[in-house]
């Protein structure tokens, strides 16, 4: 030893004890004969290599310019980094254990409605509305799922109504964040029994307030006052007339709110809409409008001329009755669709337009919103747009017109009633 195993001091040849501590050098034991080492040699057994995982390859680049295609993470196969297959159920860490089910998996609240048999999914109950996302959770008053918090969507963004002689579509269209427009479809029967059919459309003018609620009320008042009308005997052309006053005064009604109420918007106009509708009694066909929504006539023989049985109020409308345009000129104006008569307090004086007609064919009438004729503003293209069998199909007739409109770009509510007109009795004439 070179040194004292205790405290380090150098010691000399022949020392027994530690000259600084006194440690007895006899206790130390003697070294072994060799030093043990490391073994280096490689015939040890290499550990299992892990099996080869056949990894897609992206092609090699060639020498134009077009890149080399990726692989898309739905390309490649499941399997984890060893190249065994992954599990095929997901887990979830942190998933508090549930009876009848292993700690980690995690299962949806509600069966997915794409693939569940109907009998599994809920039925509501009455009163209450089924989510159309989840078909689990029950709709609260504010138009959420309580299961899932899907919002629902409105129920006027998209209304479908058919009565046998008479069906109405309405749709918010893709540009509106709401719908504007409503309709009223009914049947009455008149003194003598024989059935008559109505049809309100009304578009609620987007410039003043609350025009949803200018268009509901102004339809409900219309056919209700025809229901009302009809039935006493009231000559159908007089009874429409009736409605579109009964229809004003629903609007006007609802700019009759405290002052305070409109402080916050004290420069917009007071709810308004527009109106049209149609009767179809015996072999009578009688159009009632105000502002710009239209009525058609298409015949069912398509080699009869179509016509338009409804004059605008409107810009452009007036700019063609003055001489001042042809029609060419007057809606290729930007101020073409500016009404010039709408329902409403602010409107300057309620002129309600009727006119009768006894057509001498069956055919049908289609009474609809500008969201529609824009897409099909001549006669001839609504006859062309509207299906051959539209007297037997009203409903199917007008889902497809309204599907033209947001085919044709959807720019704003769309709402359209088709109206069967039966032949009428032999020896009925135009007028």
């Amino acid at each position: 030893m070179s040194t004292c195993p205790s405290c380090e001091e150098p010691l000399e040849s022949g020392d027994r004890f530690c000259g600084a501590c006194g440690y007895d050098l006899s206790a130390v034991p003697a070294p072994p004969d060799d030093l043990p080492t490391v073994t280096l040699s490689t015939d040890v057994a290499a550990p299992a290599q892990t099996p080869d995982v056949d990894w897609p390859s992206a092609p090699e680049l060639d020498s134009s310019d077009t890149p080399a295609p990726v692989h898309l993470p739905t390309d490649l196969p499941g399997t984890d980094s060893g190249g065994s297959e992954l599990p095929s159920a997901v887990r979830f860490d942190g998933v508090p254990e549930q009876a009848g089910e292993s700690a980690g998996d995690y299962t949806l609240p509600a069966p997915d409605p794409r693939t569940a048999p109907p009998e599994a999914l809920a039925t509501p109950p009455a009163g209450t509305k089924l989510c159309v996302a989840c078909r689990a959770g029950h709709v609260d008053r504010d138009g959420y799922c309580e299961n899932c918090g899907h919002a629902q969507p409105r129920e006027r963004d998209h209304m479908e109504q058919e009565l046998g002689a008479v069906a109405a579509v309405s749709d918010r269209g893709l540009r509106h964040h709401r719908n504007e427009d409503a309709f009223a479809i009914a049947s009455a029967a008149l003194p003598d029994g024989t059935p008559s059919v109505v049809s309100i459309v009304c578009d609620g003018v987007s410039s003043a307030t609350r025009p949803d609620e200018a268009s509901l009320a102004a339809s409900r008042a219309a056919s209700e006052a025809l229901l009302e009308s009809l039935p006493r005997g009231t000559h159908p052309q007089q009874a429409m007339h009736d409605a579109i006053v009964a229809a004003a005064e629903a609007v006007n009604v609802l700019a009759q709110e405290p002052g305070a109420a409109r402080e916050h918007a004290p420069h917009q106009n007071a709810p308004a809409c527009t109106l049209v509708g149609a009767i179809v009694a015996k072999d009578l066909l009688i159009v009632g409008w105000v502002g710009d929504s239209r009525a058609y006539w298409v015949p069912d023989d398509r080699t009869a001329p179509a016509a338009r049985l409804t004059e605008d109020d409107s810009w452009a409308a007036q700019m063609v009755a003055a001489g001042l345009m042809n029609e060419a000129e007057a809606y290729a104006d930007e101020r073409a669709h500016a009404i010039t008569g709408w329902l409403g307090a602010d409107a300057y004086e309620l002129e309600p337009h009727t006119a009768s007609f006894k057509p001498d064919r069956p055919g049908v009438v289609v009474v609809c919103t500008d969201g529609l004729w824009n897409y099909a503003e001549a006669a001839e293209e609504m006859a062309r747009v509207i299906p051959a069998d539209a007297a037997h199909r009203p409903l199917h007739s007008a889902q497809v017109l309204v599907g033209h409109a947001l085919d044709g770009g959807g720019h704003d509510n769309v709402t359209v009633a088709v109206l069967p007109f039966p032949v009428p009795p032999q020896g009925a004439g135009s007028a």
